[in-house]
């Protein structure tokens, strides 16, 4: 197939570019959403939205990431037909199980909308959104094709095409619905999503027929293979979706159970309702949303990640698989580092200038610190999925949960908020180390310890010239806003330069000795 396959380190830079345009243009919308239909027209998204993640999750079965892995083992073997079998199949079960949610979650709107919606007026956002299922499920397993096939192009362009298209349609729609009642430009809002998607899927199928034009006869649908290779298909990736979709249940049902396991803590903790839901934002519309922020090169790097173990596991390349696992590593602790040591020395600056709310940034100083293990969660994660570990990340996933349940309710009912902060951040550490140790009891874990004392040079540097422009800024009286940003610019500047003076940017050595850790 005509297929241009990327280095892992070409796509991991292509998906965070995008992702840094796709971040923005999110941002974008959403100040759109807020500046059309305002508090309570958000408001009316976000009762719309509780079981689309759920539906999509049991759309996919977690065949994405399954596909991902697949495609990429077959190509590794040269095995062609095994990709088109992997397509069909993946293409069949979505595509029925997509029909099927659908028609359920339309047909019983009504029923559905009288139990979950808080308010009715919602209903017409629900009913608009639920297009979106199968467009969503079908773009999966075209995204799981190319990530497997190790180009990452058609994701990156999809992303930024699906964010234009939605906005351009919000701009249109929602000016033309918002007399008729918020309710019906609530509903427009979520057409607009699904529009997007749908762009964005038009994109990846033209690129798949583009990519395949030399092979008309690599179109999926037509593939007629035989029952028993089918069948061992359909083994193979419901063996990695399985656990996957287990994953994406929990944790859909996770998060609609947290704010009111919060906000029962924080009345347990002697604060009323009105005051624990407005802490219940502080925390997770402000000091998270920050922390969260700067995570999208992680995740870029572990889509990225997944095939690429997968191909050397297939080769048995184990040196391979290890200076992936190296420069993953890396660039978590490289980037991850100046983010954490930024958003605790800066929080209640950063939180009073973009959110006119100084006393989220106690609540940021908290979780800060213990976040940082959160830049080498998705890597771990990544790698677990790419050497087809996916019930142990299930398993990992659910020992955290749980352990994260409790630490939020003791905590929060004996400290309040700080106490929540905390209980959410040990949760981030112990998932870490459970994957860490997950990764280290399979393969082994090599790591250059001497970028960790160059990057360590690094930050001192940072926090010493940062620190220094803020309080000379300070004095010269500039305003806030100026004191923030030029400290921040200094602290960055200085940083990326002593990481170059260091050569902490250069590879490891070619040959590392590889240390299991169990």
């Amino acid at each position: 197939m005509g297929m241009n396959k990327q280095s892992f380190m070409r796509g991991t830079f292509i998906l965070t570019v995008s992702s840094f345009f796709t971040k923005g243009l999110g941002f974008v919308n959403g100040i759109l959403l807020a500046r059309f239909l305002g508090a309570e027209g958000v408001g009316l998204l976000m009762i719309a939205h509780p079981l689309l993640p759920l539906f999509i999750t049991l759309t996919e079965l977690g065949l994405p990431v399954a596909i991902s892995k697949l495609v990429s083992e077959a190509e590794a073997k040269g095995d062609e037909a095994r990709v088109k079998r992997i397509l069909a199949v993946s293409l069949s079960v979505t595509v029925t199980l997509s029909i099927v949610l659908t028609s359920v979650a339309l047909f019983g709107s009504k029923w559905i909308g009288s139990i979950i919606l808080a308010d009715q007026r919602a209903y017409y956002a629900m009913v608009a959104i639920t297009p979106i299922i199968p467009i969503v499920a079908v773009s999966a397993v075209l995204k799981g094709y190319f990530r497997g096939r190790q180009n990452m192009n058609p994701l990156a362009i999809s992303d930024i095409i699906e964010n234009l298209a939605q906005i351009i349609v919000i701009l249109g729609v929602v000016n033309i619905l918002l007399p008729h009642g918020i309710a019906y430009a609530a509903a427009g809002a979520m057409a607009a999503a699904v529009i997007g998607e749908g762009f964005g899927l038009l994109y990846l199928f033209s690129m798949f027929k583009w990519a395949n034009r030399r092979n008309p006869k690599a179109n999926p649908l037509l593939a007629a293979d035989a029952s028993p290779q089918r069948d061992r298909t359909l083994r193979d990736l419901l063996h990695i979706g399985l656990p996957m979709t287990g994953s994406g249940l929990i944790h859909s049902l996770y998060h609609a159970f947290l704010p009111l396991l919060i906000t029962k803590s924080l009345v347990l903790f002697g604060v009323g309702v009105e005051m624990a839901t407005k802490q219940f934002g502080l925390l997770a519309g402000y000091a998270l949303q920050l922390l969260f922020l700067p995570s999208f090169f992680t995740q870029s790097l572990s889509t990225a990640l997944i095939p690429a173990i997968s191909e050397a596991s297939v080769d048995n390349n184990s040196q391979l698989m290890h200076k992936h696992m190296d420069l993953a590593l890396r660039v978590a602790l490289i980037a991850g580092l100046p983010c954490t040591i930024i958003l605790y020395l800066w929080a209640e600056p950063l939180t009073s200038i973009i959110y006119h709310a100084p006393e989220a940034g106690a609540l940021l100083k908290i979780v800060a610190p213990l976040f940082f293990f959160f830049y080498f969660e998705a890597p771990l994660q990544a790698i677990l999925l790419g050497l087809g570990k996916a019930s142990t990340v299930m398993w990992n996933y659910i020992m955290t949960n749980i352990f994260e349940v409790s630490m939020i309710f003791v905590l929060g009912s004996n400290f309040g908020v700080k106490g929540v902060a905390l209980g959410f951040g040990l949760g981030i550490v112990l998932l870490t180390f459970l994957n860490f140790f997950s990764v280290a009891g399979t393969i082994g874990i090599y790591f250059d310890f001497r970028i960790m004392f160059k990057v360590g040079i690094g930050i001192i540097v940072m926090m010493i010239c940062g620190l220094g422009t803020h309080s000379f800024l300070v004095r010269m009286h500039v305003g806030q806003t100026i004191e923030l940003f030029g400290a921040l610019l200094i602290s960055l500047l200085t940083y990326a330069a002593t990481l170059q003076l260091t050569r902490a940017l250069r590879s490891g050595p070619k040959t590392p000795t590889i240390t299991p850790i169990s």
